[in-house]
């Protein structure tokens, strides 16, 4: 019988947060086990184990507040201004939306597979939840003060989409197989309904995240899986029970998410696929720690050629976060963040994954395997990561 981690109680982080300087190794221990709900614990370790937040807790207050600044100063220079610019040009709405900004409104959903980059949204945002059609608490009033006479981002959307990067060639070499999974929207035809003058809904706000990175990082713009990134993280800081943290969510997930994407931002870059850095390194290093582990299942993976490509490429891409559902994916995150080795420790966790149905794996043909891979059936993530930090106390 597999027992399961125990998430360490609110006292134990709280004791920890309270020094003036945070102990990093200690969190980091206590946040591998995972990070209660309550308190609003996760959206500050968060902030603090992706280097959002110093140590020292006496200038978090004057960080948060110059880079909640410099985050409003991106929107008047990158939204405000040219909506303001090519207005009084006469431009017309189509052509200035060709170049400029994401969609609004996302095409029938379709998961990425291996192989696969290109198109704004990969379906609706963690479908699961209804969380991100709703309104935000705190719309961006910078954007909708109703004084403002230039084209915002929401109208400048209507019209077109991002002409975000695209692979034309498919890695994986294989028909993907699709069938309703716990974070995808293949099977929906909805699309996210534009709120009336005045609200915003928390979906927007990501848009405008996204929008703002791209330009920010013309080299890699927008890839598609990038909304699979920095949903969960807005979600964790929309969800907070500070109303502070809510407030200023859109800054605040803006700047961790540009540190996360400076961490794995390599395995969007396709020209970088097959150096040390880059994904396809990654997704081999999952089958070299597989043939260590357990030699027999690397063995039948490669006589029915089965190639990491085909599964490992979304698994690590995307961090997992569509193989399981959203509270799922914030729980492995939290032991992401926090190992210091965080995404070496994602090739494990890939590998204890395959491990884990292995019995299903040897017995299966092809076809079978490849529809437990792209569909993974193991729910219970906390026997995942238990099994991920045995094989990592086994090196």
């Amino acid at each position: 019988m597999v027992t399961k981690p125990v998430i360490l109680g609110i006292a134990d982080f709280q004791d920890v947060l309270k020094e003036p300087t945070i102990a990093l190794e200690k969190l980091r221990e206590l946040s591998f086990s995972g990070i209660p709900c309550e308190g609003g614990l996760r959206c500050l370790c968060w902030k603090i184990l992706l280097n959002y937040l110093p140590l020292e807790r006496a200038s978090w207050t004057a960080i948060l507040a110059k880079q909640r600044e410099l985050y409003a100063q991106f929107l008047r220079e990158m939204i405000i201004q040219p909506g303001i610019a090519k207005a009084n040009m006469g431009v017309s709405r189509e052509d200035v939306t060709f170049e400029d900004h994401v969609s609004r409104s996302p095409p029938r959903g379709r998961r990425l597979r291996g192989g696969e980059r290109g198109g704004l949204w990969s379906g609706r945002l963690c479908p699961d939840i209804s969380f991100f059609q709703r309104a935000t608490e705190y719309p961006c009033l910078l954007i909708l003060d109703p004084q403002n006479e230039f084209e915002t981002l929401r109208k400048r959307v209507e019209q077109t989409t991002l002409k975000s990067q695209t692979v034309a060639r498919n890695r994986s070499g294989v028909t993907n197989m699709s069938s309703p999974n716990k974070n995808s929207a293949s099977s929906s035809v909805s699309k996210y309904e534009v709120l009336p003058n005045g609200c915003e809904a928390h979906w927007e706000v990501v848009e405008r995240i996204l929008f703002i990175y791209a330009k920010l990082n013309p080299g890699i713009a927008y890839v598609q899986g990038m909304n699979e990134i920095v949903g969960p993280l807005y979600y964790t800081f929309a969800t907070d029970p500070s109303s502070e943290w809510k407030e200023h969510a859109e800054a605040d997930t803006f700047f961790c998410f540009t540190n996360l994407m400076a961490e794995i931002r390599d395995n969007f870059i396709k020209s970088l696929d097959d150096s040390q850095c880059g994904i396809t390194y990654k997704m081999e290093k999952v089958y070299s720690t597989l043939k260590d582990k357990d030699v027999e299942l690397y063995l039948k993976l490669q006589e029915q050629n089965i190639k990491p490509q085909f599964f490992a490429f979304r698994w690590l891409t995307l961090l997992l976060s569509q193989e399981f559902l959203l509270p799922d994916v914030i729980r492995i995150w939290d032991s992401l963040f926090a190992d210091d080795n965080r995404f070496d420790f994602l090739l494990l966790v890939c590998c204890a994954m395959l491990i884990l149905i292995r019995e299903q794996l040897l017995e299966g043909d092809f076809t079978v395997n490849m529809r437990l891979l792209q569909d993974y059936p193991i729910t219970d993530v906390c026997q995942i990561l238990q099994k991920a930090k045995e094989l990592q106390d086994s090196q």
